[in-house]
């Protein structure tokens, strides 16, 4: 067996295994959103000064994209742990009660998700009556962001802190020391 893991529930390993798989996946979500936003960015750049084809959707379209991919960045930083933590005040705590801290923060955290989520399911059926000004879509595709990227979250926080209440090493770490 590995030195690096210590013995844990299986349960434990396949919520870890769930946490990286729902990450790993999100990762990439993010980076092909975040390459389609600069694609759609620079033709609006080309179509304005070399085709003038009159492509204002370009704006509109980057838009939501960026929106969907500021939002799916969340779960992904929050499975890394790399979220904003309040680490200034946080590092000042003495070792022992930042285990303590750190549930807090990540009840707290979770009850704001599952707030977003629940008015983000709401807002999503309403942007079924909203459209878009330029596409002449409704905003549902949009707004779904919200909720989906809420639920993402609240998924790696609970990952978190099962990981970190059983001692267990995050499967990016092990596979960023090897």
């Amino acid at each position: 067996m590995n030195d690096k893991l210590p013995t844990v529930p299986d349960a434990v390993r396949t919520i870890e295994t769930l946490g990286y798989r729902i990450n790993y996946v999100t990762e990439r979500i993010c980076g092909i959103l975040v390459a389609a936003m600069i694609f759609v960015v620079w033709f609006g750049i080309f179509d304005r000064y070399f085709l003038a084809l009159g492509g204002t959707w370009t704006e509109e379209m980057a838009r939501y994209i960026m929106i969907w991919a500021a939002l799916l960045a969340v779960p992904c930083c929050t499975y890394r742990r790399e979220h904003i933590g309040l680490d200034l005040l946080f590092s000042k705590i003495p070792a022992k009660h930042q285990i303590k801290a750190r549930w807090v923060l990540d009840l707290i955290g979770i009850a704001f998700f599952l707030f977003l989520f629940y008015f983000g399911i709401i807002m999503t059926k309403n942007g079924a009556t909203q459209y878009a000004t330029i596409f002449g879509m409704n905003m549902t595709i949009p707004y779904l962001s919200v909720p989906v990227a809420s639920f993402l979250t609240v998924i790696q926080i609970v990952v978190c802190m099962v990981r970190e209440g059983f001692g267990l090493t995050p499967y990016f770490a092990q596979k960023e020391s090897l």
